[in-house]
């Protein structure tokens, strides 16, 4: 596979049809889904000339997507309503309360220190 090979699979597969989903309708109300995609690629080649000569050429790219969020549509009206991934809230919760305790225990020896040089 080389690099023109990667470009048109790419150019396949990153459709706008990935990003937004199929339109679903109930009771008056459509509701579009939308992902965010994310991807890379790459390619190589390689020639050894030497003792051994040999030939070589790669090629590759990677695609991912993530919830974003849906259009929700009404009565012409158009609202945004983003995906909550929880586990990123989770984490963020668990980060500030580690170093919330951290900071409490640098403030605590600090203070303990300057408690015990005071008395002698």
């Amino acid at each position: 596979m080389d690099g023109i090979d990667v470009s048109g699979t790419v150019k396949e597969v990153a459709r706008v049809e990935r990003v937004f989903g199929e339109p679903i309708l109930r009771n008056g109300v459509t509701v579009i889904p939308v992902a965010r995609i994310g991807g890379g690629g790459g390619s190589g080649s390689g020639k050894q000339e030497g003792e051994r000569p040999g030939e070589g050429n790669g090629g590759g790219f990677g695609l991912g997507a993530a919830p974003a969020g849906v259009f929700v549509i009404k009565d012409e009206d158009v609202r945004w309503r983003p995906a909550v991934d929880i586990n990123k809230i989770i984490i963020g919760g668990q980060v500030v309360a580690v170093v919330a305790l951290l900071t409490a225990r640098a403030i605590v020896r600090a203070r303990s220190a300057t408690c015990a040089h005071k008395r002698r």
